[in-house]
């Protein structure tokens, strides 16, 4: 008697394809309870190091909530550093867990990688600056240029991101710059849309103390190269503040802006530590205009503001990735205060009663009051003129200079590898101009400067705008100076000096009581007191001097009017800034109480003295003395000059 079949067998015969079914079944359930997302740790941590180059870990888990839209989360993500960087951090970057969404329907039917969420909690990103020489920053990954690295976009598009407690760390050593910044996405506003990051920063930037504050739009919409992305930040080095505020346009790739830039700070030269462009020193200042970018060139676009008591507008261009930066600049200013120019020579502005100036040109200004020497003695600094092209114009409408007759300003400043050329370099003065042009070759260890300046048609009556004795004078002033040079600052060239300065005026008449008291015509002085419109006639009067290693030769010296002619002679020291002048009053007339004796000018230019010839004078004064014991009116001979002087040979030289 035959057994009955099983029944197992029986039913995989009858069923077999429920059979296959059910066992499926029980193989996904097992799959399920078993499975663990972790196993792809391994090929995922390869497959990111092969791309990078970089040792690439997970230390916590991996997960992964299937579903429409299905959610990974990875815990302890780290990359590992460059190998020349290791000293600094071993991970360049780490993530205490990170959580991405992803439509699964997207990217399986159209082929496309939407992400509609990101959220990252705790990341620490370490960046370590080197020059593309040496193979760029410690973000340039394996088989990528620093170009690459520029140029790299994103491809997948993005909902929202947000970030936890992200910190930053960039280090650039050979520029000095240590900044720590943290972020952490903040409240969704109207203004901002999604989620935006505010962020905050401290450390060191160029040796200057650095802090950084704002708020940026999300981060996911960077990839929106058509959207507006919106930020407001402000950042301080050192004394030097600037506020960015407005919005960028496919800001990855650094495209359209429209951004407000305010900046501010002590000093101008202080930018240089920070962005490179070499500015002499300069009194606070303060800007605000329009930042734009057009490939590699930065542009400062109607810009307004202030540097200590000018006002300064306009525009600048500032163009990177050349052999050298280059600066260019088209600047204006309605009043210029002409204290606030020299930092282009050296100087402190001389402050005082409604000056600006800063605290280190305080200090300047303290320590060259105690120097005997008046010219600047700080040498240029080679490597920041040889750091930067530049080509600026700038225009002065106004300029104030209470004690200096000087009316406005026109200057064309070229730099190229060293080589500064102010062509021209233009003053109006007193009426009249007088035009520059000056070269300074810094591309060797000492600077070589040539400088042609021509005087032309300066009003005497305008040159003493504080001296009211000098407002009734009339004539034309013109003159010529060619000066060949080296040295490393103003007093270093003045003290080597090689040329010519020859200066002059034609016909014009002066107050009388200035040819009586430069003769020392004591009756004619006091004639004059009651007499104050009165006119002296004036044929010429020049100066002409030879230099020679700083040294200036007179060749010729006179002063002619009608009735006294002033002959001088001796020289200048610009090297010892010392003066050894002697004028001789020579009188065409016959007056009473003219004590005619040579006046001599000595001194330093700091401290000059004018004193006549006292042995000379005490003579003349000693036989009045001696004749005033006899009959008082005798005493009066000793002062009769018999003028025998004549005209000087009057030509048309400085008449111009």
């Amino acid at each position: 008697m035959n057994a009955n079949p099983a029944p197992s067998r029986s039913l995989a015969r009858t069923h077999p394809i429920l059979t296959v079914l059910g066992i499926l079944a029980v193989l996904i359930v097992l799959l399920i309870i078993f499975w663990d997302w972790n196993w792809f740790k391994g090929p995922v941590e390869r497959a990111v190091q092969a791309k990078t180059g970089r040792a690439f870990h997970i230390d916590g888990d991996l997960d992964v909530d299937l579903g429409r839209i299905t959610t990974v989360r990875v815990d302890g993500l780290r990359l590992a550093n460059a190998d020349w960087a290791i000293k600094t951090a071993p991970e360049m970057a780490r993530v205490q867990r990170l959580e991405i969404d992803v439509a699964l329907g997207q990217l399986i039917f159209h082929r496309s990688l939407h992400l509609p969420a990101i959220r990252i909690t705790q990341p620490v990103v370490e960046l370590e600056a080197r020059t593309a020489q040496q193979g760029g920053g410690n973000w340039i990954l394996q088989g990528q240029t620093p170009t690459d690295a520029q140029d790299a976009g994103m491809t997948p598009t993005f909902g929202t991101v947000i970030v936890d407690d992200a910190r930053l760390h960039y280090l650039d050593r050979p520029n000095k710059t240590d900044l720590r910044i943290e972020a952490s996405s903040g409240k969704p506003d109207a203004q901002y849309g999604a989620p935006p990051i505010d962020l905050t920063g401290t450390g060191r930037w160029g040796a200057n103390a650095f802090t950084l504050g704002g708020r940026i739009q999300s981060p996911l919409d960077l990839a929106e190269s058509q959207r507006p992305y919106r930020i407001d930040l402000h950042a301080a080095a050192g004394a030097t503040k600037a506020r960015a505020r407005g919005t960028l346009v496919d800001p990855l790739h650094l495209g359209g802006f429209e951004l407000r830039m305010a900046l501010s700070g002590q000093d101008l030269a202080d930018l240089y530590p920070l962005i490179g462009v070499a500015i002499p020193q300069s009194p606070p200042y303060a800007f605000d205009g329009t930042l734009t970018r057009t490939g590699n060139t930065w542009h400062y676009d109607r810009f307004t503001g202030k540097v200590g008591d000018s006002d300064l507008g306009g525009s600048t261009a500032v163009t990177v990735g050349g052999q050298r930066l280059k600066l260019e600049a088209d600047l204006t200013s309605k009043r210029l205060d002409f204290d606030d120019l020299a930092g282009f020579i050296g100087a402190p502005s001389k402050g005082g009663a409604g000056e600006t100036r800063n605290a280190a040109q305080t200090a300047q200004a303290t320590k060259l009051a105690a120097n005997p020497r008046v010219l600047p003695q700080d040498p240029y600094d080679l490597s920041k003129l040889r750091s930067m092209d530049a080509d600026v114009r700038w225009k002065a409408r106004r300029i104030n200079a209470p004690k200096l007759p000087i009316d406005d300003m026109d200057a064309h400043l070229t730099l190229t590898d060293g080589l500064l050329q102010l062509q021209p370099l233009n003053f109006g003065v007193a009426g009249g101009n007088v035009r520059s042009q000056i070269r300074m070759d810094a591309r060797n260890p000492t600077i070589r400067t040539r400088a042609d300046i021509a005087v032309r048609q300066l009003n005497l009556g305008q040159l003493f705008p504080d001296a009211k004795l000098t407002e009734g004078a009339v004539g034309r002033i013109g003159g010529d100076i060619r000066i060949s040079t080296s040295g490393n600052s103003i007093a270093a060239m003045a003290g080597n000096a090689n040329g010519d300065i020859g200066v002059g005026m034609g016909k014009g008449h002066i107050p009388q009581l200035l040819v009586e008291l430069a003769g020392l015509d004591v009756m004619q002085s006091l004639g004059y007191l009651f007499d104050r419109d009165k006119q002296v006639p004036i044929r010429c009067a020049f100066a002409d001097f030879e230099v020679k290693d700083g040294l200036m030769q007179a060749r010729s010296m006179a002063f002619d009017t009608t009735d006294t002619i002033v002959l001088g002679s001796g020289d200048i020291n610009l090297k010892n800034e010392a003066l050894n002048l002697e004028l001789k009053p020579r009188p065409k007339d016959r007056s009473l109480l003219s004590f005619r004796t040579p006046l001599e000018i000595g001194g330093t230019f700091k401290d000059p003295s004018f004193h006549p010839n006292l042995a000379k004078l005490g003579l003349r004064g000693a036989i009045a003395v001696v004749l005033a014991t006899i009959a008082p009116p005798a005493a009066l001979l000793a002062t009769i000059e018999p003028g025998g002087g004549k005209d000087s040979d009057c030509g048309g030289k400085y008449a111009k």
